[in-house]
């Protein structure tokens, strides 16, 4: 049970890459990884414009720059873990550790619930910025990229959750292994080697009767007599 466990095949085995590519872990990694883009690129285009007071900058979202701030440090992490986490998924398969394959795990289960956690503050934070930005020209030369920063971070909570539901599945999946290989180890620890069966052409040491040479020794070789004391 080594090398097979937390939801892959045993350790060393090739990859197949068309039936990685349909795994629905593998599908919401990618859909993550474009949600993320479309969230902090429209935001880094023209998620700033221009005041209607003056030449200075500032972000579409109620001219709050931590707002944008915030998009943008989500979405460029979201789209990092995306690529590593899948880089991972392709080598766990040559992790032939449990325990290794455990804390893979729990890393991904973990970072998953708590970006899935912070994408819904971030489309909660964003909306309600942008219900409080007042209407101008730069607002509405930037209004598709914030609906669009807004949007893309709302499709991301579910996505996101979804993918802590597949880790919490494997971790589960892996445990009950690791339990029931246990068990298997400890119960055949305690247990001694059966014996023959009766009938099995192997005879116990109580039936042996004769030695495996059957001649027998003469006690008077001829010539040799037994001095007379």
């Amino acid at each position: 049970m080594e090398g097979a466990s937390f939801g892959a095949g045993r350790a060393g085995a090739a990859l197949d890459p068309v039936s990685f590519a349909r795994r629905p872990q593998t599908l919401l990694r990618v859909a993550s990884w474009v949600f993320s883009i479309a969230v902090f690129g429209p935001i880094i285009n023209e998620g700033y414009v221009n005041a209607d007071s003056g030449p200075e900058l500032r972000c579409v979202f109620n001219g709050n720059a931590g707002a944008c701030r915030f998009g943008v440090v989500l979405g460029l992490g979201a789209f990092l873990a995306c690529a590593a986490f899948l880089l991972l998924d392709v080598r766990f398969q040559q992790i032939s550790s449990v325990r290794d394959r455990r804390r893979a795990v729990l890393l991904d289960l973990g970072f998953s619930g708590l970006w899935s956690f912070l994408w819904f503050v971030g489309f909660c934070f964003l909306t309600n910025q942008w219900q409080r930005t007042a209407p101008g020209q730069g607002t509405m030369q930037a209004e598709d990229a914030a609906r669009a920063a807004i949007a893309f971070s709302f499709f991301s909570i579910f996505s996101w959750a979804a993918l802590t539901v597949k880790a919490l599945q494997r971790f589960r999946l892996g445990t009950d292994m690791s339990l029931f290989a246990t068990e298997q180890l400890g119960a055949g620890a305690g247990q001694g080697y059966p014996g023959y069966p009766v009938g099995s052409g192997v005879e116990g040491t109580e039936t042996y009767q004769n030695p495996p040479f059957t001649e027998t020794l003469d006690t008077n070789p001829k010539g040799y007599q037994v001095p007379a004391y």
